[in-house]
């Protein structure tokens, strides 16, 4: 019989800095992505393919948080800092705690300020984290 596993996003914890997030936007949480491959593949004109290993495993954490968050006042405060002193470089650790997905890096920074667009109603606010060094294990659920 299969075994029936329920997926919570509000399990997912978002921390940067020491600070766990709150406020995320209602269309996504978070995404994390490598910038590259782990592996590219060249096959000579005779069919003999040979990999290539990347030791890049840098990445990107996306981050949608709700306009109204002050989550978007500590991150601003973050890239204000780190544009003036260079103090902005934090861990960053994406964990789902009904399971054993987890993402960390030790070394992570704010590309930039959050793109602001006023409408009629309350929007959201998307943050890139860029990360030196991205551990990723994408993982199942209880």
């Amino acid at each position: 019989m299969a075994q029936l596993k329920t997926y919570d996003a509000k399990a997912i914890s978002v921390i940067f800095g020491g600070r766990i997030f709150t406020g995320f936007a209602e269309d996504a949480k978070v995404s994390v992505t490598r910038t590259n491959d782990s592996f590219s593949m060249k096959s000579g004109v005779d069919g003999e393919v040979t990999r290539s290993k990347s030791n890049d495993r840098s990445g990107t954490v996306t981050i949608s948080l709700m306009q109204t968050s002050s989550d978007n006042d500590f991150l601003s405060g973050i890239v204000a800092g780190d544009e003036l002193s260079n103090t902005g470089i934090l861990p960053v650790i994406i964990k789902d705690n009904n399971g054993t997905t987890l993402h960390t890096a030790p070394e992570a920074w704010v590309r930039k300020p959050a793109d602001d667009a006023d409408t009629k109603e309350a929007g959201s606010r998307e943050w890139n984290i860029d990360c030196a060094n991205l551990l990723m294990h994408n993982g199942g659920n209880n």
